[in-house]
């Protein structure tokens, strides 16, 4: 049995850099951070003390949710709906015209409800159990996401959440990729959120040591394959994308960015947070998303790479890259991070990636890696430095990796009929 196509037709997101696609991509190309001191918390006595923030979220359109209706989402949910709906509208999706029960949502999220779980911890041990609130658990499942999402436009094909750490969105769209291949559904609204800058968040990630400390300039803190790089900046935010079989796009008139070719996943095997030292498992991934994509490696023209400014996870998913692209990893493929420009939004940093390779591709031109001044040991590939790049790219892949040794790879081509 053929495996339908697969295109994408409508993006949305809400990150660190702005609160729509526009406003991303035009923050990445400008060669803006999103990255600041913290404000939402008083981070004084924290190790670090910056991240990526959402900044002046304007909330879900009320035409769609109303304000009453918002209160009751935690941040990470209420940032997948309104990624979604700008997905929906960008795609020219009418609901009203189509089969719900071949419509499904498939959005992940590496922690859910984190704030929402904060703060009613906080009003049970000030106030006692009689004072929490009834909506903590439909607020802070981590399910809540792609629930709000399917029930408000009444999708009735597949609702699920994929929860695999900071791989977490690029398992979602791997699973919607299927369900739209295999015919079961038509349309799928895809990605992830976190809204994980919390008081606890933020903390257990410093315990954690992983984070950047270079809080006195925070622009400038997340470095991906730099020499001077000491750790990955905590994120916020969601990135959602509209998958649509070929021939249905086409009869209604979509625009299309491009089409979701393939996926590809393992499992590391080794440590509960450190990734294999060789990357062998990112590799296989790859490896494995290019087979099921019917691409070779010399195919690719560019990686939006997991890229985290973490010591060890740089050079494993650099050593991981020459594994599977051989002479080509240094000749001719473009790598870059946007992680440099935002952070780390953790189980949302896959859908806020494929909106990045979305409009990459379809517009030639590669955002840059943010940050990027003398590259690290074990650093020397093209991960794009100084400026983005005019480049006509016709397959690009996205690698997610995720603590618990999650990995995942998406390989999508430039639309051509």
């Amino acid at each position: 049995m053929s495996k339908r196509r697969v295109v994408i037709t409508g993006l949305g997101t809400v990150n660190p850099l702005g609160n729509s696609v526009p406003a991303f991509w035009e923050g990445m190309l400008a060669g803006r951070s999103g990255v600041t001191r913290v404000t939402k918390l008083d981070a004084s006595q924290y190790d670090s003390q910056i991240a990526g923030e959402v900044k002046d979220f304007p909330g879900i359109p009320e035409a769609y949710v109303s304000k009453r209706e918002a209160r009751r989402l935690d941040p990470f949910a209420e940032y997948a709906v309104a990624a979604a709906v700008e997905a929906v509208i960008d795609s020219g999706l009418d609901f009203q015209k189509e089969d719900r029960l071949k419509c499904g949502v498939v959005v992940g999220s590496g922690i859910g409800g984190l704030q929402e779980l904060e703060t009613q911890h906080e009003r049970l041990m000030a106030k006692g159990p009689s004072k929490v609130s009834a909506f903590t658990i439909p607020k802070l499942m981590v399910n809540a996401a792609a629930g709000n999402i399917s029930i408000l436009w009444q999708l009735q094909g597949p609702s699920v959440a994929t929860v695999t750490a900071c791989a977490s969105a690029g398992h979602a769209m791997a699973d919607a990729l299927r369900y739209v291949q295999s015919g079961m559904c038509d349309i799928v609204l895809t990605g992830g959120s976190e809204a994980a800058v919390t008081k606890i968040g933020l903390a257990s990630f410093c315990a954690l040591k992983g984070l950047s400390t270079r809080n006195d300039d925070p622009a400038t803190a997340s470095r991906p394959w730099d020499e001077g790089r000491d750790g990955f900046v905590m994120a916020d935010g969601a990135g959602i994308v509209v998958l649509e079989e070929f021939e249905h796009a086409r009869a209604r008139g979509a625009a299309i960015y491009g089409e979701l070719l393939g996926a590809g996943s393992s499992g590391d095997g080794y440590h509960i947070t450190a990734p294999q030292p060789d990357g062998a498992g990112a590799a296989l991934a790859m490896q494995r998303a290019l087979k099921d994509a019917g691409i070779e490696p010399g195919q690719v023209g560019y990686i939006n790479a997991h890229g985290t400014s973490t010591q060890l996870g740089d050079i494993a998913e650099t050593k991981a890259v020459k594994a599977v692209f051989g002479d080509h990893a240094y000749k001719g493929l473009m790598i870059s991070s946007t992680k440099s420009f935002i952070g780390h939004s953790l189980g949302a940093s896959g859908g806020i990636e494929m909106v990045a390779v979305a409009k990459a591709i379809r517009e030639g031109v590669i955002p840059q890696t943010l940050n990027l001044q003398t590259p690290g040991q074990e650093c020397d590939l093209d991960y794009v430095p100084r400026e983005p790049r005019a480049a006509k790219v016709n397959v690009a892949m996205s690698n997610s990796f995720g603590f618990g040794g999650h990995n995942i790879s998406l390989v999508v081509r430039r639309f051509a009929d």
